[in-house]
């Protein structure tokens, strides 16, 4: 089949997980249940989050623009894919394709940038726990917000502005709009292209993992300390669960953006891109609220069940 330059006249045919039409309806099924518990589980951490009063803390404040980040995280790829995998219309626009591709760098930016700011927290509370409110000020609070989602911004103009060459094809291997994909497409060399991407890539992925490993690492180390064998477990209990999460989610990242562009298998790809699109959005409430009796009575308060903690 010949190739011909992509324009905005144009647009893509996402091929999604249609090489595994057997897989298609199990898919279907058991993504419609996670994006459900991902809408339920971050809304209700943003709605808590503003009418309890308890739960007016950095911890919760930076929790509520994660969640929120991953309500548009995952509506920006999921109900398309949903779409795709029960067959309906498997076609996007050149345009739209451009603009999922900004929106989903700039919000998986962001959360990058986010989960450093909330493992600064955890440090503060655990290693500085005198001094935690003094240094995680109000105004610290919101400019640490407000950079997380600048950072997520500038990086997905860089990488989106390096994107704009001729696209030669229109059958896109994955299930939305994916720069690995899209550099495939390209009509011409893209070498030097992605030597740019890498750093920018680099920056955003594996020095925030490198920053996040730091601060637990001193966690553990103020955790050790601790007399309480009870309150040891606990403590590593909970950091160890925020640690699984955080290694999906950038391990995946980090496995589809910084290998080279041609050993990048998309069949492959698409299933790794399951656990940031879709699996870590819908684990973050859990894994940050599940044992927490602050979050746990206000619900109970919303849903006036008349308990104030478990």
């Amino acid at each position: 089949m010949g190739r011909h330059n992509t324009t905005l006249d144009d647009g893509f045919i996402l091929v999604g997980f249609s090489d595994w039409p057997q897989l298609q309806l199990l898919l279907f099924i058991f993504i419609s249940i996670f994006y459900s518990f991902t809408l339920f589980g971050n809304t209700s951490i943003i709605i808590l989050s503003r009418v309890d009063l308890r739960l007016r803390t950095p911890m919760y404040f930076f929790l509520s623009h994660l969640s929120f980040l991953d309500l548009c995280y995952t509506t920006s790829t999921v109900p398309q894919l949903l779409i795709n995998l029960h067959g309906l219309d498997r076609t996007i626009s050149y345009g739209g394709c451009v603009a999922q591709l900004f929106i989903v760098l700039t919000l998986g930016g962001t959360e990058c940038v986010l989960l450093v700011v909330m493992a600064f927290d955890r440090y503060a509370a655990v290693c500085r726990p005198l001094h935690y409110m003094t240094i995680m000020s109000p105004r610290l609070c919101q400019v640490l917000a407000t950079a997380s989602w600048v950072g997520g911004l500038v990086n997905s103009l860089i990488q989106t502005g390096l994107m704009a060459m001729p696209l030669c094809g229109h059958r896109l291997n994955h299930f939305f709009c994916e720069m690995p994909v899209l550099l495939k497409l390209a009509c011409e060399d893209t070498g030097e292209i992605e030597a740019k991407m890498f750093v920018a890539r680099a920056l955003i992925l594996v020095f925030p993992a490198a920053l996040i490993l730091g601060s637990y690492a001193h966690i553990a180390r103020a955790v050790l300390k601790v007399q309480s064998m009870a309150g040891r477990r606990k403590a590593f209990g909970t950091c160890g669960s925020h640690l699984l999460v955080v290694s999906l989610f950038f391990g995946s990242a980090i496995y589809t953006y910084l290998q080279p562009i041609h050993k990048y298998s998309e069949n492959e790809g698409k299933f790794v891109a399951l656990f940031y699109t879709i699996i870590t959005p819908m684990l973050n409430p859990l894994i940050y609220t599940l044992r927490n009796k602050d979050v746990k009575g206000a619900l109970w308060k919303v849903l006036g069940i008349g308990r104030d903690s478990e």
